[in-house]
């Protein structure tokens, strides 16, 4: 069908009225106060990754005079303007809850953030020998004159401007705030807790740095830079090395945003703009501590369980408890659903597979890991107790670039065959394949999964993995390790479907067939979960199924372009996005097909990304035990009327009405 540019919304605003759904988290007094301050800084590092790359590449579009329009019609500098507007409301706001909430209420609790001029005489000469002894060694003041210029500043690196006078003249200088260093101290007290921001305690001696000069003005700063990474891999020889040479470079991207506390004077916001070189319409004021990233740590203060979450601990899977996880599998599929359930089940299957004798391989995709992560160790076992150990390493999987190349030359150097994936192409699906020799001949086992094999995320983000020794599904996952690393130009699978060729054509026929459905008077319904929906063909393929009249719900955490509710266009759509406790990340696909219901779990979003320029795997629930545990886990997520929001046909959202029972989806899932 054809649509018309007012019937999708822009992905870049979508996006920002999800980072206010995370500040919503943070303004619900419902909430536990220090978590609440988490939730300050998960907005703040959401905004980060967006100025580095989504505003960054609106503005390279601008600079290249690229007149393109977007899927709602909006050309690049329109896009810009738009953003513009929308974040300073948003800081606005975020700020009036931090300064006027969040701080008085951690005061009442005894937790108080002081100035340096508000600190008593104890805690002063605490505050001395900490400068002198740690804070004092570790800076550089970088003075800027005809013989040394502006330095060029890391990205998103805390900064102090200092205006300095001797006589007649002025001068300036560039203190970085020491980033190896924690941004908050706390300060000895005799009663509660009171804490002091690192850049207060420099900005009390400053005058240290600068004898026989006049210390005017100081005033923070703090630059984001371009942070996406432009590969060319038709040009690249050895796409490691290429990819490490860009992270270098990565540091010192074009500026696109300048942040500045309130009361800055204007001389020295005219010599920043004017040495950073940006547009004045990119500077943001603040009125309050810049770059609250720093309350994420400080959510975890020892002590104050009160102000937290209650601690939860996830579930082993009781068919797993006590039990030989490979025997298990043998004789059934197995569903796991983190964090409710432990990721440790993973972790075991992997170390069970580099000690057991029995396994010959282990093959395995890896996108994002933890730092210290425990699979890695576990490979790296296999490969010297003797197992053929295959690992592809996704090196541009974005800001981890640098831990996966460093996992990746620890694998390499442990003698694991490290591939990278396919040239121009992400390999986003999440695969692990073990090879057996059992009794009755070669076993192969099999998690297929939808979110990252790192045992650190897994405990903050929902997601859900399949465990099976289905032979088709093996073959499968071994005919895709094998299209990975080499030559195996096969693309007709037994069961599941794989992008950049066959995913999008594989939701297409679903759709379809919900759509014949639909219009023979059959049973037709869609249950869609994913992070994003941005894709102009789904899109597009959804609204001919509405218009058919098949009902579909749609559980979409961030952006989404699609506009649900209107009339002839999208009545049969609702649109919710859950935002709570956990980061909802599953992907999970339902189809009635006439009652002979199917639900696919997949690493892909419906995504252009995803479905175009990624490797990604989409995989049927067919046991049925297992189906009816991630239909129950969708319809959870449908009744939630506590953390999810519903969209409207003008593309905001509006809390569910929570009526009498309240239902919280990932609460009921826990329990």
């Amino acid at each position: 069908m054809s649509s018309r540019q007012s019937d999708f919304i822009n992905r870049e605003l979508s996006w920002l009225q999800f980072n206010q759904r995370v500040l919503e988290e943070g303004m619900d007094k419902k909430t536990p106060l220090l978590e609440r301050c988490k939730f300050l800084a998960i907005t703040t590092s959401n905004m980060d990754e967006f100025f580095m790359v989504r505003v960054a590449g609106l503005m390279v579009q601008v600079q290249e005079n690229v007149h393109k329009r977007d899927i709602s019609g909006m050309l690049p500098q329109e896009q810009l303007e738009k953003i513009n507007e929308n974040v300073r409301k948003f800081l606005k706001e975020k700020y009036n809850v931090f300064n006027h909430s969040i701080i008085p209420k951690l005061a009442k609790e005894g937790i108080q953030f002081k100035e340096y001029k508000q600190i008593d005489g104890n805690q002063k000469k605490f505050l001395e020998k900490l400068y002198e002894e740690t804070i004092f060694p570790i800076l550089t003041p970088m003075a800027i004159d005809a013989s040394r210029p502006f330095p060029h500043l890391l990205n998103m690196s805390l900064n102090l401007v200092v205006r300095l006078s001797k006589g007649e003249e002025h001068f300036y200088s560039v203190v970085q705030v020491p980033g190896i260093l924690k941004r908050y101290i706390e300060l000895p007290t005799a009663k509660g807790r009171e804490f002091i921001l690192l850049e207060d305690i420099i900005k009390s001696r400053i005058d240290t740095l600068f004898i026989g000069y006049k210390v005017e003005n100081v005033n923070e700063f703090r630059i984001t830079r371009n942070g996406d990474l432009t590969i060319d891999e038709d040009d690249v020889e050895d796409l490691l090395l290429e990819i490490e040479e860009k992270i270098k470079k990565r540091k010192w991207g074009f500026p696109v945003r300048l942040e500045v506390t309130k009361n800055i004077h204007d001389d020295i916001l005219d010599f920043l703009v004017e040495n950073i070189n940006i547009d004045k319409e990119w500077i943001y004021k603040f009125d309050g501590p810049l770059d609250l990233n720093y309350l994420m740590k400080f959510s975890g203060i020892n002590g104050h369980e009160e102000l937290k979450f209650e601690d939860r601990i996830p579930r082993l899977h009781p068919d797993l408890k006590d039990k030989d996880i490979f025997e298990v599998i043998s004789e059934k599929d197995i569903i796991l659903h983190h964090p409710y359930q432990t990721f440790s089940h993973i972790v075991e299957l992997v170390d069970r597979a580099a000690e057991d004798p029995r396994v010959l391989a282990i093959k395995q995709t890896l996108y994002r890991v933890s730092g210290d992560s425990p699979i890695i160790k576990s490979l790296i076992k296999a490969i010297n107790n003797g197992k053929q150990v295959t690992v592809l390493v996704e090196l541009k999987a974005r800001f981890d670039e640098e831990r996966n190349i460093m996992w990746a030359k620890e694998l390499e150097k442990a003698g694991c065959h490290v591939v990278y994936g396919l040239k121009g192409l992400k390999t986003h699906a999440k695969c692990l394949l073990i090879v057996r020799k059992e009794e009755a001949g070669i076993r192969r086992y099999v998690h297929f999964g939808t979110g990252n094999y790192n045992d650190t995320t897994a405990k903050l983000y929902t997601d859900i993995g399949l465990l099976t020794s289905d032979e088709e599904l093996c073959r499968d996952a071994s005919n895709l390790f094998n299209k990975l690393t080499g030559f195996f130009g096969q693309n007709k699978w037994k069961k599941i479907s794989v992008a950049p060729e066959g995913l999008r054509e594989k939701f297409y026929e679903l759709i379809d067939r919900e759509i014949e459905f639909s219009k023979s008077g059959k049973g037709a319904r869609i249950i869609a979960k994913m992070n994003s929906l941005v894709d102009k063909g789904i899109i597009e393929k959804l609204y001919e199924a509405s218009c058919a009249g098949v009902k579909i719900d749609l559980v979409v955490r961030g952006a989404c372009c699609l506009r649900s509710g209107v009339k002839n266009l999208s009545e049969n759509i609702d649109v919710y996005s859950i935002v709570g406790r956990y980061l909802e990340h599953s992907r999970i696909y339902y189809f009635e097909n006439n009652g002979e219901s199917e639900i696919y779990l997949s690493s892909a979003d419906w995504m252009g990304r995803n479905l175009n320029r990624r490797v990604e795997s989409l995989f049927p629930i067919e046991d049925r035990e297992c189906f009816q545990q991630v239909l129950n886990a969708l319809e959870c997520n449908l009744k939630d009327n506590v953390k999810s929001r519903k969209q409207t046909p003008d593309g905001t959202y509006e809390r569910v009405n929570s009526g009498k029972i309240k239902f919280n989806c990932q609460d009921e899932l826990y329990k």
